[in-house]
């Protein structure tokens, strides 16, 4: 496991290995792990405020009897903060409290950092910026191996074993998932000794994610028990100890034998030899072995590739490794066209099939701060937007290596060769999670993220047909004391709001708007810049959805490849609503997409239906008309629009 890289990247990581005295009347402080994010959080004030709220609801929920376990978040603003602790099952309340309190201490060496860990030997204290709890195994789960040995190591290793082993079976299926074990150490000799061992996961996680936090756990840990008489295993859900010396009072145990019953050994057989141990310390071995030939050989993730956490940087790749890896960006491995690159498909060291984007960025200026503005997005975490795997910057070109999604682009499902193959449900499930992912980017990170091109061709699908927004890895990041900023256009006309695309202003509300745009093609199957026949008194998509909307004859909008039968007509009534809410001028009236998500979300109909004289239909025709130029010029000094990159 030593190959596995630490997920918590840390300006300072600290992994002390301490003497553990026998007592269990102690907070047992002593610091295994810290890390801290390499991103820091911009509004000080409000994160500092959560921060201290959450640490103090968590102190309080502590402070009852019994609870060893607790979660808190505030998420009233810019900064949102998610917190979780948890103390070992043996302590006393004082005990967690005083070790609370220490862990504290150690976590706000993080300073301003988005996100933080502290374990220590009695528990454990994490915060991050966005829900974590979860999460079980992943990568920079590690085993720590104290100094100690004894005079009677095999034996004392065959009794480790059995009870790690025991632990590893027992655990998961326990309520609470934890359980403390003891068992006698007999050598040749008269004298007898004991081992102790803990096996703990979040209470959060389910009850498959504990038994494959501690299969992993319990592998990382069992070889410190052939050389030394105390070791721990740390992962994101879940801790297991084992040691020499008391560090929990006999009548803490767990009384794990009903647990084993249908696997695994006895607890006599690991006091006895451990025979039995061994079987179960197989079976054990072999659930680690499926789980990892199982991520080696899973294509395409719906999680990511490497189940990183917010506390992740970008992983560095060769540019001959990735020259190999898409067969010398062959075009029979290409897999699009963007306005930033082109995209192809390769298969790296480690097996998995990623998506190389090849960087057609010509500036000096977007070279330097290429790094800078990668590390950033490579820690944005959302199960709707595409992950950002690492990158090379040492080479002919700047590469991104992202999430594979072998269902390619929404774009072909809906006009392309795959048209008609998504049924309602489907389509809506594209729509809600277009909008949470965009909902995360403006206001659930910890830099506001305006991705500036919305469409179907940059919303991917994963296996299950969710919804993945891509190419968003290099947008501009709106400066938070300012509500829009000018800046040269680069989105797509027809998809882009008119106070970006003729007066350079962006904001929030730009993506909000081809979102709404977006949604019309979703729910018609129709291009916005497809050009009508006038002769036949067609009109471009979103004049036309509003022309329907006006006289409620919202149905005849609906994609003709649909079955009546599988769609609520009032489901797609609202729908169409809220799309044309996004798409009204002037950006006052536009919901955020965090309120788009609760209208989406809510069963009744929309209380403020969108009005048309708050969409300006000239603007429309002028975007969609001029869709195809690279230069679209207005009788308005400041409204020449150069450098189109519509992807």
């Amino acid at each position: 496991m030593a190959s596995w890289h630490m997920v918590f990247v840390t300006a300072s990581v600290f992994m002390v290995f301490l003497t553990i005295n026998p007592v269990s009347s102690q907070p047992q402080a002593n610091l295994l792990i810290t890390g801290c994010s390499q991103i820091n959080a911009t509004n000080l004030q409000n994160f500092f405020g959560n921060l201290n709220e959450t640490f103090r609801d968590l102190r309080n929920k502590l402070s009852n009897n019994n609870s060893y376990f607790a979660t808190s978040e505030q998420t009233r603003n810019s900064e949102p903060v998610y917190a979780m602790a948890q103390c070992r099952n043996y302590m006393s309340t004082r005990d967690c409290l005083s070790c609370f309190d220490s862990a504290d201490t150690f976590i706000r060496t993080c300073a301003a950092a988005n996100g933080a860990r502290a374990v220590l030997d009695g528990c454990f204290l994490r915060y991050e910026s966005n829900s974590f709890y979860d999460q079980t195994t992943l990568p920079g789960n590690v085993g720590l191996c104290g100094n100690r040995t004894s005079s009677r190591q095999s034996v004392f290793e065959t009794a480790v074993d059995g009870l790690l082993s025991n632990l590893s079976i027992a655990t998961p299926k326990i309520n609470g998932f934890y359980a403390a074990v003891t068992a006698p150490v007999t050598g040749t000799n008269t004298s007898t000794s004991t081992a102790y061992a803990i096996a703990q996961c979040a209470e959060t996680v389910t009850r498959d994610g504990c038994k494959d936090c501690l299969a992993v756990a319990y592998a990382n840990i069992k070889s410190c028990a052939t050389d030394v008489t105390d070791g721990r295993a740390v992962d994101s859900g879940c801790f297991m100890r084992y040691s020499a010396s008391a560090f929990f009072d006999g009548n803490k145990t767990t009384d794990i034998t009903s647990f084993l019953r249908d696997g695994g050994s006895n607890n006599k057989g690991a006091i006895i030899g451990g025979v039995v141990g061994g079987v179960g310390a197989l079976i054990i071995l072999l659930v680690v072995a499926l789980i990892l030939y199982r991520r080696s050989k899973k294509k395409a993730p719906a999680g990511g590739l490497y189940g990183a956490t917010e506390l992740q940087s970008p992983k560095d790749y060769s540019y001959s490794d990735l020259k190999k890896a898409t067969k010398d960006f062959k075009e029979e491995n290409k897999l699009g066209e963007g306005g930033f690159g082109d995209v192809y498909k390769g298969t790296v060291k480690d097996g998995n099939i990623v998506a190389v984007k090849r960087l057609a960025i010509g500036s000096n200026t977007a070279k330097d701060n290429f790094e800078s503005e990668v590390k950033v997005i490579s820690n944005v975490h959302h199960r709707n937007l595409i992950r950002l795997l690492g990158c090379c910057s040492k080479g002919p070109e700047l590469l991104l290596v992202l999430e594979y999604m072998a269902n390619g682009s929404l774009e072909k499902f809906l006009y392309g060769e795959k048209r008609g193959t998504l049924n309602w449900k489907q389509r809506c499930d594209i729509i809600f999670g277009t909008a949470r992912g965009l909902a995360y980017l403006h206001e659930q990170y910890h830099v506001t993220i305006i991705h500036r091109d919305i469409k179907p061709s940059n919303i991917l699908l994963d296996n299950d047909f969710q919804p993945k927004i891509a190419d968003f890895g290099l947008a501009r990041l709106l400066p938070e004391d300012q509500t829009h900023i000018s800046t040269r256009f680069a989105g797509t006309l027809g998809y882009t709001a008119p106070e970006y695309a003729i007066h350079g202003q962006l904001s929030e509300k730009v993506d909000t708007y081809s979102f709404g745009v977006v949604v019309l093609e979703i729910v018609s199957g129709k291009k916005c810049t497809d050009v009508p026949d006038e002769s036949a008194s067609e009109q471009y998509l979103l004049e036309h959805a509003w022309n329907l909307y006006e006289s409620r004859m919202h149905l005849k909008l609906v994609d003709e490849t649909l079955d009546p039968s599988e769609y609520n007509e009032e489901d797609i009534k609202k729908v169409i609503e809220i799309a044309l809410m996004c798409t009204q001028s002037p950006v006052s009236v536009r919901p955020t997409m965090s309120e788009v998500v609760m209208l989406l979300s809510d069963r009744s109909r929309v209380q403020n239906p969108p009005s048309r004289q708050n969409v300006n239909l000239a603007d429309i025709r002028i975007q969609v008309n001029n869709s195809t130029s690279t230069t679209l010029s207005m009788s308005n000094a400041d409204a020449t629009i150069t450098e189109l990159t519509g992807r």
